[in-house]
């Protein structure tokens, strides 16, 4: 996959983003750079929004290399602190808008954040945190009115005095984006500038995007996936519109009155638009490509004749970039692609010993250019280490390399199970549910579900005499896990399969699956408080 000559026009030190707003304001002007809600922005005004928000975090207290978390969902002022801390060299802590609990504290602790900027339907997330153990001296709120707000917060400014861009390097952080851990809380990954640039040079590449591109999306600004599209409009000359969330009845209708010809679906987005009644509007629109690593391949051939897009398959992942995919015209069913220019990847057992073509192993990455990649795990350098080891980065992905040079994905290596798009620990939904008193032992594994991604389930040993129902359970779990993360499936059962040690063998689990004595929330017709 060829690299746009953006590389030429950016050399290393410039690839940060004051100098991306700055080159490209100069270059584009009044052109619209970002529409997002009522608002719509060109090059020019983000350039004086960024200089204006770091004006405003400045006048918090807010120095270089501070973090600022931000609960909020896809509004213009997360897009407006992304550019307010990257202006400045302060970092951004985009929190998921489900964390809740245990997790939600980690996230806040591990990160240090010293400013938190919350949405007001959120803020009711904050009641059951230890505040006296984190850092944060201020609490911004976002919409709503001032009565909605607690007497601990102020209203969020927008605007400040216009500062000078910071001196940064293309290794400065801009921002930690936490995602699941496996045996452990969540990581938050080191996410630098210049990962940011090589993030929109390569899915801009993947993407072949042209110069009346507009760009559409409606997955969280809190995702890499999202923060990339800034990134790929910025970077091009481009337009991006950010929707508030994804809605199979009003999909089509949305991008046709964006204009936007290309968008971004996950692979479930596409068997629920397939799943609803065929239409003219399927057609009434300018999108030709849509970015959907991960959907299944029984139904990309019928998405692309209902609806004249292409699927874009491929691999990337928060600690990488995109390294693995191919243009439409080279797509293979059912592979990923090969590796793009300027990374490198490999298939390796478990002593990272490379294994021969056609036979399956993890897949190791590593990038040419400095800081393509995420630098590591902030505050834990024990996880850094065990990710990185050997100089290449440890995916946990299982994957097989054709003899044509093309990748494969099999399955996860690790203990995760991801659904909708989102990362799920198994240990953190464990620790739930070992915290209620009737339970004595619980595992949590991921089944396949009929939209061909991750559900997750759960095998659960109750106490002696407990009376606990599935429901009941579901029920503990929703005010303590996001929702995406509370199971779907529940098995009680008498004992755990167990190695002789007492090591859970979860593979013993998941072969089993559902069976007919297993709780199905969604055929209980039980629905999640969101």
């Amino acid at each position: 996959m060829p690299i746009f000559d953006l590389s030429r026009q950016f050399p290393p030190a410039d690839r940060t983003l004051p100098c991306m707003l700055s080159r490209q304001a100069e270059r584009f002007g009044d052109k619209t750079l970002l529409q997002i809600g009522e608002h719509s922005l060109s090059f020019d005004q983000c350039q004086d929004l960024a200089a204006r928000m770091a004006g405003a975090l400045a006048g918090a207290g807010i120095v270089r290399g501070d973090r600022v978390a931000v609960i909020c969902s896809n509004r213009i002022e997360l897009i407006a602190l992304l550019l307010g801390c990257g202006w400045m060299g302060a970092v951004l802590v985009p929190v998921n808008t489900a964390s809740r609990g245990a997790q939600l504290q980690h996230v806040l602790s591990n990160s240090g954040a010293r400013l938190l900027v919350a949405e007001t339907s959120f803020l009711t997330h904050l009641a059951s945190l230890d505040r006296e153990s984190l850092a944060i001296e201020r609490i911004w709120s976002i919409g709503g009115s001032p009565n909605d707000m607690p007497e601990q917060c102020e209203p969020m400014p927008l605007t400040g005095p216009a500062l000078s861009p910071a001196k940064l390097g293309p290794a400065d952080m801009m921002a930690i984006l936490y995602t699941s851990g496996t045996t452990g809380p969540a990581k938050g990954v080191c996410c630098p500038h210049a990962q940011f640039f090589w993030w929109g040079v390569n899915t801009g590449a993947l993407l072949e995007l042209r110069p009346d591109d507009v760009l559409c999306t409606t997955l969280p600004l809190f995702h890499t996936n999202a923060l990339n599209t800034f990134f790929q409009a910025l970077l091009h000359g481009l337009t991006v519109s950010y929707e508030t969330r994804f809605s199979a009845s009003g999909f089509w209708d949305m991008v046709a009155e964006r204009k936007a010809t290309v968008t971004y679906l996950l692979g479930a987005m596409v068997p629920i638009l397939l799943s609803r009644p065929a239409g003219p509007h399927e057609l009434a629109h300018r999108v030709r490509i849509a970015l959907a690593p991960g959907v299944p391949v029984q139904f990309q051939d019928h998405f692309r004749t209902r609806t004249g897009i292409g699927l874009l398959e491929g691999y990337g992942s928060t600690e990488t970039n995109f390294v693995i995919g191919a243009g439409l015209d080279k797509q293979k069913a059912g592979a990923m692609g090969p590796v793009f220019s300027g990374f490198q990847a490999k298939v390796v057992d478990e002593n990272d010993e490379p294994l021969p073509d056609g036979e399956a192993g993890e897949l190791l990455l590593r990038a040419d250019e400095p800081f393509a990649f995420a630098t590591g795990y902030f505050g834990m350098p024990d996880k850094t280490v065990e990710a990185w080891r050997n100089l290449w980065f440890h995916t946990g992905d299982r994957v097989v390399r054709d003899p044509d040079g093309t990748f494969r994905f099999v399955d996860r290596l690790k203990d995760a199970i991801r659904r909708r798009g989102e990362n799920i620990s198994s240990f953190e939904v464990e620790q739930v549910l070992l915290g209620h008193p009737q339970v004595a032992n619980a595992s949590v594994f991921p089944v396949r579900s009929e939209l061909g991604e991750d559900e997750v389930m759960a095998a659960i040993v109750l106490k002696p005499d407990s009376t606990l129902e599935a429901l009941a359970l579901v029920q503990y779990c929703e005010p303590r896990l996001a929702y995406f993360s509370v199971p779907r499936f529940i098995d009680f059962v008498d004992a755990l399969p167990a190695t002789e040690n007492g090591k859970v063998q979860k593979f013993k689990l998941r072969e089993r699956g559902v069976g007919p004595a297993t709780w199905d929330r969604e055929a209980s017709g039980y629905v999640l408080k969101r």
